[in-house]
């Protein structure tokens, strides 16, 4: 298993990336892929296999981003590859209904209790924007209350004081958002449960939903307060609100039933995505059977996808879903132990190096926040030291170790990560806090 610790010749994806800059924005086709928040250009991706990615340069890489999340087996399974490749051979669509959807769909209910129906979609935003959909039709109101810092996708209404990408650009929320939209978006701190009694009370018998990340990851990955979600689910029940939850990463990654299963809450509404695909474009919005059969057919709310339920993702998504169900006894524990092993190692690593370091972790999923102060919330998250954050990336890829390019991302990892890319990622975490502390 090769690890250079030296810095790497990208001048094909340097390339590619000028070639690319040609055709698309920026020279990328989704914001989070570009490095102008730590600096340098993005390498171009060629291959990748287990816990490693190769790029066209044929440097290699440990992978701590893993596709934004969902390659939580590793990159090329062999059960997904082969899965993919056996429903390829008989076509890649249809734009009509198979019986894999209900298989998938079995196994997804299976995990998430509070799914009793669902709809496949083809990504997360088209899940979250359903979702709002259906919560306001089945409410008869028009108030969405979101979380500062929580990115839900890029649907209109839910930019306002979103995170990730738009926290990563310093983005408000974004330009072609009418404010009519945006003042139907109420944006509170995140784990102040006070903040959102407030919101209530000043907007009686209007709110329709609260929608949250119940593990924050697009702020960086922050952990619900004790009693938070609970406190939540209080609220919205007393005043005739829905509670959606959105695990489009946090689900099957911080269990196998997601942060409904790991702090033993329910949910009207839940978001998945990511990890359901097996890393092919997949969405999923369920709930309560009565609230879903207010879509039509059935229902006055309409809803539709052409690819849908797209049989190849379906096929990536059982292979996955039921190896992590039929195995979650190894992989839970593994995941656990693995990513308590890097991210701990690391933060010694600061330590000893006297750079300020805050690591919130919640399962297979992290966020080193260069700030010594504890991180609960966006505001406090945004107090980081993002120019300490950049030098830390640049010399960790320089040194064979690919993080998400932004403070403001969570970083996950696999089931492939073992000693070797533990070892290898302290190591390289000692040598890049170096470059952190000479500025």
């Amino acid at each position: 298993m090769s690890f250079q610790k030296t810095a790497r010749v990208r001048t094909r994806s340097q390339a590619l990336q000028q070639r690319a800059e040609r055709f698309f924005p920026g020279g990328v086709n989704s914001p989070v892929r570009a490095f102008r928040a730590v600096g340098g250009a993005p390498p171009f991706i060629e291959s990748a296999e287990g816990a490693w990615l190769t790029d066209a340069d044929g440097n290699r890489y440990i992978d701590y981003f893993g596709s934004w999340g969902p390659m939580i087996l590793g990159h090329a399974f062999p059960p997904v590859v082969e899965a993919i490749e056996r429903v390829a051979r008989r076509s890649a669509s249809f734009g009509a209904s198979t019986g894999a959807e209900a298989d998938l769909a079995e196994r997804v209910v299976a995990c998430f209790p509070a799914i009793e129906k669902m709809r496949f979609v083809s990504s997360g935003t088209e899940a979250t924007m359903s979702a709002i959909r259906l919560a306001r039709a089945a409410t008869g109101r028009n108030v969405i209350v979101k979380f500062e810092g929580c990115y839900h996708g890029h649907a209109d209404g839910l930019l306002v004081k979103a995170g990730s990408g738009v926290a990563t650009f310093g983005i408000p929320g974004s330009a072609g958002v009418p404010d009519e939209v945006a003042h139907l978006t109420l944006a509170l701190p995140y784990n102040d449960l006070s903040a959102v009694e407030a919101a209530f009370a000043v907007h009686p018998g209007a709110i329709a939903a609260i929608i949250l990340e119940p593990v924050v990851g697009n702020a960086g990955c922050i952990a619900p307060a004790p009693g938070y979600l609970a406190g939540l689910r209080a609220l919205t029940a007393r005043e005739g609100a829905l509670l959606i939850a959105d695990e489009v990463m946090s689900g099957f990654r911080v269990a196998l039933g997601g942060a409904l299963e790991l702090y033993g809450v329910d949910a009207d509404l839940v978001t998945l995505g990511k990890i359901v695909g097996g890393g092919l474009p997949v969405g999923v919005f369920g709930g309560k059977r009565a609230l879903m059969d207010v879509l039509a057919p059935l229902g006055p709310v309409y809803q539709a996808g052409t690819l849908s339920g797209n049989p190849l993702a379906m096929a990536a998504g059982i292979a996955t879903v039921s190896y992590l169900q039929e195995h979650a006894d190894e992989v839970y524990p593994q995941l656990e132990a693995t990513s308590k092993a890097v991210t701990e190692g690391v933060a010694a690593e600061a330590a000893k190096a006297g750079v300020p370091l805050t690591l919130n972790r919640v399962g297979a999923m992290w966020t080193w926040f260069f700030t010594p102060h504890p991180v609960t919330n966006y505001e406090e998250a945004a107090k980081s030291d993002t120019a300490a954050f950049g030098r830390f990336h640049r010399s960790m890829l320089d040194q064979g170790v690919w993080l998400p390019p932004s403070q403001f991302e969570a970083a996950f990892l696999s089931t492939a990560h073992g000693q070797a890319e533990t070892a290898a990622t302290i190591a390289a975490a000692s040598e890049a806090f170096k470059a952190v502390k000479a500025g």
